[in-house]
């Protein structure tokens, strides 16, 4: 059985800086951004909020969108996060 995979977005603030990631273990990997666990673009602007995330049956689907959404225009990316999350809620919790 495939994992799923997750594409998701972590934000410094509302309409701050925003990374675009994909995993296997939104979770984890979300914790890791939270901690700092790493170097790297997240921990360096403070993204920290984890505000739109999407699921996919199979990893490389989500590979392939997010490579996508690399490519929108910050309005696009925008407008999918204020769909789900209109409040930029750190949605965090709610995958605990």
């Amino acid at each position: 059985m495939e994992k799923h995979g997750y594409v998701y977005i972590m934000a410094s603030r509302r309409n701050g800086t925003l990374y675009i990631g994909v995993t296997s273990d939104l979770r984890s990997r979300v914790w890791q951004h939270k901690e700092g666990t790493f170097d790297g673009f997240t921990k360096k602007y403070g993204c920290k909020a984890l505000v739109w995330f999407a699921v996919f049956d199979r990893v490389e689907d989500a590979i392939r969108r997010e490579k996508q959404m690399k490519e929108w225009r910050r309005a696009w990316k925008l407008r999918v996060i204020e769909e789900m999350n209109p409040d930029w809620d750190d949605l965090f919790e709610s995958i605990c």
